[in-house]
């Protein structure tokens, strides 16, 4: 089974970032103000932590690898707390999965963290939480945890079930504040985002004291889009880079089937579609701003617009699900009494939706910005968006 490769790798502190410009690093015009670490980490409390399995190279022996998979946690108050947090969800297209959602619709509470994976690791992920729960909480007598996922197995050899109970609990015991890793970490090490490689991405943003002053953060696994709608600070970025499409690096290609009919040998035509433009996403928003459920669940819709404004298009093969929480309201689900709570008005909340939009099309653009190039089982490469590329484009429609 493969393991995380150094201590690093479980972290949510972004130490290999800074390799990576991001968004606002390549003066890429987009709106809003993000808050200082321009992460879901700006929401007081909220912590992230990942745990990163790449091993092995070449051709896939299932159960052997190569591994390009992980977890990535977020948890609301912080490993510290046990106080559920007010939450909605929100569906654009339902090909995909996120646990614990019907009682989160029922009851208006998310109880604990939210866990990013990839398909196929979903139950040992969800055990994991319960396991985890009940180790800090010996009087826990029930759990329902949230794990979502998106697909990995181009790159990865997602039957071989590499993601165990262990990097669960790496994911959750080093789930820190600060700055979050991007792109090729935890739950997105192998996700492929219009064709080029995805994964994680984050931003966040900060309203005026005339907005009331609240802090929306996002956080994204992206593994969604075709290439010809990806769509940068306007500009068609796509379409004009229509290489450089994910393919495979070897004299032979792929053996499994439905990869073999569709990518290229590197170096090649691409061919007329390849599977990487299917996918999906999950979208977590966090804010510190006094919403109850149904307007976090309003607020979980509004990731939608964020997705659309990058090309999103929620096709049907793709799981595109959302789930946002407040911070506020502390000890509103303490059984004993009445919950004395506090709420934005429904007339005020205008500002949080166009928070939520922005930081959700930054976030999926850093996520891309953030990834590497990487090569994966049967030697498929999926290459990163070039940013020197990208800089051209926007410059030559006059958007830097």
């Amino acid at each position: 089974m493969a393991r995380a490769a150094n201590p690093a790798t479980a972290s949510g502190v972004a130490k290999h970032a800074a390799s990576r410009a991001r968004a606002r690093d390549l003066g890429i015009p987009l709106p809003g103000t993000p808050g200082p670490l321009n992460a879901i980490t700006d929401v007081a409390g909220v912590e992230v932590g990942h745990a990163t399995l790449i091993e092995g190279d070449g051709r896939l022996i299932v159960g052997k690898g190569p591994v390009r998979t992980g977890v990535t946690a977020i948890l609301p108050r912080g490993k510290e707390s046990q106080d559920p947090v007010f939450a909605g969800c929100a569906v654009l297209n339902g090909n995909g999965e996120m646990t614990g959602t019907a009682w989160i619709e029922e009851s208006g509470f998310l109880s604990g963290p939210i866990m990013i994976t990839n398909t196929h690791s979903v139950g040992v992920v969800r055990d994991a939480v319960v396991a985890w729960l009940a180790l800090r909480n010996p009087r826990l007598t029930w759990a329902l945890p949230v794990v979502a996922e998106t697909f990995d197995g181009i790159l990865n050899d997602i039957n071989g079930f590499h993601v165990t109970k262990e990097h669960a609990f790496a994911a959750l015991d080093n789930a820190c504040s600060g700055p979050v890793a991007e792109g090729n970490a935890g739950g997105g090490t192998a996700m492929i985002c219009h064709e080029f490689k995805g994964g994680i991405g984050t931003s966040s943003r900060v309203l005026g004291p005339s907005q009331g002053g609240h802090t929306v953060g996002v956080l994204c696994q992206c593994n969604h889009g075709r290439r010809g709608d990806l769509t940068i600070a306007g500009v068609a970025v796509g379409r004009e880079i229509p290489e450089l499409m994910p393919c495979y690096d070897g004299d032979s290609p792929p053996e499994r089937e439905w990869l073999r009919d569709m990518l290229p040998r590197c170096g090649e035509a691409a061919k007329s579609e390849t599977p990487a433009g299917r996918g999906s996403i999950i979208v977590v928003v966090a804010t510190d701003a006094p919403l109850l459920p149904h307007q976090l669940k309003r607020l979980a819709r509004r990731t939608a617009m964020g997705l659309a404004l990058v090309g999103g298009r929620g096709h049907n093969d793709s799981g595109d699900l959302m789930i946002a929480f407040s911070v506020a309201n502390p000890g509103a689900a303490d059984p004993a009494g009445k919950a004395r709570l506090t709420m934005l008005s429904n007339e005020s909340i205008d500002a949080l939706f166009v928070a939520t939009i922005e930081a959700t099309e930054e976030a999926i653009v850093n996520a891309m910005l953030a990834a590497e190039t990487m090569t994966g089982a049967d030697r498929v490469c999926v290459h990163a968006l070039p940013h020197h590329r990208l800089v051209e484009i926007l410059k030559r429609y006059n958007r830097l």
